[in-house]
């Protein structure tokens, strides 16, 4: 009797921890929602609630690419200077039609993916040391590129799809819903996903079960890169500018936003649902504290410490 009694304690005890890893990040975005909703009456206006999505678009599509890295076991710390990049890259391509422009952006972004796999895979340097230097290059010949100087954007089709909306959604929001819908699918749908999670759990049984583990962590670090550059689009038509200083510190959100979504830092887990619901928890506190008048200096602090809390609940409750 006694021994029933445990095991169905036991089970219930797992019945519950599943619950909580299934809904637990859920149920704190609604009640992060309800505490903002209570501190501010503009919080919850159709304006601002709008706003918020707009701005976390830009690092909602880095973080994308960023699951895919730290479900690896890597990381990427080069999407900030490479957003910054094909920002600078499309601006100055823009005399020559904004299809040219974008394509030549995004290129720009794939490529530098491209030199990240290759240094990860082939040449066997650790993401991060690897992603780091790239991060200082990049940055480099971005201020090179521009002289140091911002470049205002003047082509109107590229200013269309950061002012543009689709109904009463903006086109920027639109973008950012089909990248996360597709990131799902490759993710959770695909072979690619699940070569991801395995490589990011052991390589060497991946090696064994024959996934190319070279191959495949090119394609995630270009895909990183090119997310990047699509991200640098983004702010660049919403800014109707392209700045060599860009997306500084945007590389740390997604990190943080791929954290606080219940992915490991040291690979293997991860899902694009709680990337999606951690950036939105990002963009909440940062609008909150914004709409609460607190301090800018302040903000960065209060910011940290509720990140970090997350992730540390995250890492006890797993």
């Amino acid at each position: 009797m006694a021994n029933k009694t445990t095991a169905k304690s036991v089970s219930q005890d797992v019945s519950y921890m599943d619950l909580i890893n299934k809904f637990g990040l859920f149920a704190g975005f609604i009640v992060l929602l309800i505490i903002m909703s209570f501190s501010s009456p503009f919080f919850l206006t159709e304006t601002n609630l709008i706003n918020i999505l707009r701005q976390v678009t830009v690092v909602g599509v880095i973080a994308v690419g960023m699951t895919f890295a730290i479900i690896s076991a890597g990381i990427d710390l080069s999407v900030g200077a490479i957003l910054a990049f094909s920002g600078i890259a499309m601006a100055g391509m823009q005399s020559e039609g904004a299809f040219i422009a974008i394509v030549i952006a995004l290129l720009a972004g794939i490529i530098c993916g491209f030199a990240n796999g290759i240094a990860v895979s082939v040449g066997k340097v650790q993401p991060f040391i690897v992603t780091l230097a790239s991060m200082t290059i990049i940055r480099g010949l971005t201020l090179i590129l521009s002289d140091g100087q911002p470049i205002s954007i003047t082509n109107s089709t590229l200013l269309g799809i950061g002012k543009s909306y689709i109904g009463p959604i903006p086109t920027l929001v639109v973008i950012f819903a089909i990248v996360i819908f597709l990131g799902w699918i490759l993710l959770s749908k695909m072979k690619f996903g699940r070569h991801t999670f395995a490589i990011g759990s052991s390589e060497t049984a991946s090696k064994l079960a024959g996934i190319k583990i070279d191959k495949l962590k090119i394609l995630i670090y270009t895909l990183s890169g090119g997310l990047a550059a699509l991200a640098g689009i983004l702010l660049t038509s919403r800014l109707s500018s392209a700045s060599p200083i860009a997306g500084v510190g945007y590389e740390l959100d997604a990190i943080a936003a791929v954290a606080i979504g219940g992915a490991k830092l040291t690979g293997g887990t991860g899902t694009m649902i709680g990337t999606l619901l951690g950036v939105l928890i990002v963009g909440v506190i940062s609008n909150g504290l914004v709409l609460l008048d607190v301090n800018a200096y302040v903000q960065q602090v209060v910011k940290g410490i509720i990140i970090f809390a997350a992730v540390l609940i995250a890492s006890r409750k797993k």
